[in-house]
C-alpha cells in the first residue's frame, strides 16, 4: 500500500484553510491537516467552525473541489486551564471526513492528564476519531516512554502514539525503543528534518521557523521510520527562509519531493 502524504498546517504558517487545501492538491498531497481548534496565536487564523459556518462551507466546498481529504484537525492541549469538551470540535472535523485528532499534555499533573485524555478520547470515539497524542520538546511530557506510560494509564483504545521526528530526535528515542512497542499503539507520523547546525540554534527557532527537509538534515531519518508502521504522514516543516526563497508553493512542493525520497529507501 503507498504511503500517504499531508500537508501539515504549521509547514506554512498563517495560511488560511482554503488556501492550505489548494496548495496541498496542486503540489500532490493525499490529504491535508488542518488547524480548526483556534489557539489565540498572534497571526494565525482563528478558525472557528463552529460559530463560523460560511467558513466551514467554504472548506468542505473546496475539499469537493479539489478531491481533498481532511486527515487530521489540531491541536487538542490538556492543561489546567483549557477546556475539556471538544464534541463540538470533533463533530465538525468528522464532517469534513477528518479521521484523526492531534493533541498534547502540558501539565505535570498525571491524575488530571489520565482523566483528561480519558474523557477526550471517549468524546473523538463517539466519531469515530483517533485521538494522537505528540511530545513537544516544550510540553510537560517531551519522550517516547512518557507518552507510552500516559498511554497505558488512560487504557483508551484510540489513543495513539504520534511521532514528530524532530521531537524523537531531541528525546533520543531510538528504533530499537520504538520497536519494543506494539505497532497498533502508533498514530499518525510528523515529518521533517532537524538543521545540521541546531546545536547553535534556540530549539523554539528550529521548531517554528528552521525545520529541514527530510533527508538533509542531522536525523537519521530511514532506521526510525523502518521501525514504525507505515502509519501516513504529515509533513510539518516551517522554514522562514525556504518559503523566502522557494515562495511557499515551491517550499510545499520541496518538502513532497524530499519526503518521498526518503520514504523510497524506507519502504523498499
Amino acid at each position: 500500500m503507498a504511503r500517504k502524504f499531508s500537508l501539515a498546517y504549521l509547514t506554512v504558517p498563517g495560511i488560511e484553510a482554503v488556501d492550505q487545501i489548494r496548495m496541498a492538491a496542486e503540489a500532490g498531497y493525499d490529504t491535508v491537516s488542518l488547524r480548526t481548534i483556534p489557539m489565540g496565536q498572534q497571526g494565525e487564523p482563528q478558525n472557528d467552525l463552529i460559530r463560523e459556518k460560511d467558513l466551514f462551507a467554504e472548506i468542505r466546498r473546496t475539499l469537493q473541489e479539489t478531491g481533498m481529504k481532511v486527515l487530521d484537525i489540531e491541536l487538542v492541549r490538556v492543561r489546567e486551564d483549557l477546556p475539556l469538551d471538544y464534541r463540538e470540535v470533533f463533530e465538525k472535523g468528522a464532517e469534513l471526513g477528518a479521521t484523526d485528532i492531534l493533541s498534547s499534555c502540558w501539565t505535570e499533573n498525571q491524575e488530571f492528564a489520565v482523566e483528561a485524555f480519558g474523557k477526550i478520547c471517549e468524546q473523538a470515539r463517539e466519531f469515530g476519531m483517533n485521538v494522537n497524542l505528540e511530545y513537544p520538546a516544550s510540553s510537560a511530557i517531551h519522550d517516547l516512554a512518557g507518552v507510552a506510560r500516559l498511554q497505558e494509564k488512560v487504557q483508551a483504545p484510540n489513543l495513539k502514539l504520534f511521532l514528530d521526528m524532530l521531537y524523537v530526535f531531541w528525546a533520543q528515542d531510538t528504533p530499537e525503543a520504538i520497536q519494543a512497542i506494539a505497532p497498533e499503539r502508533f498514530g499518525l507520523i510528523h515529518l521533517c528534518d532537524c538543521p545540521k547546525d541546531h546545536y547553535l540554534r534556540d530549539r523554539t527557532e528550529t521548531m517554528r521557523a528552521r525545520r529541514e527537509y527530510p533527508g538533509l538534515g542531522a536525523i537519521p531519518l530511514v532506521p526510525i521510520l523502518k521501525a514504525l508502521p507505515k502509519n501516513p504522514c504529515s509533513i510539518e516543516l516551517p522554514n522562514e527562509e525556504y518559503i523566502h526563497r522557494y515562495g511557499a508553493m515551491g517550499h510545499v512542493e520541496r518538502c513532497l519531493a524530499h519526503a518521498k525520497e526518503v520514504l523510497q529507501l524506507v519502504d523498499q
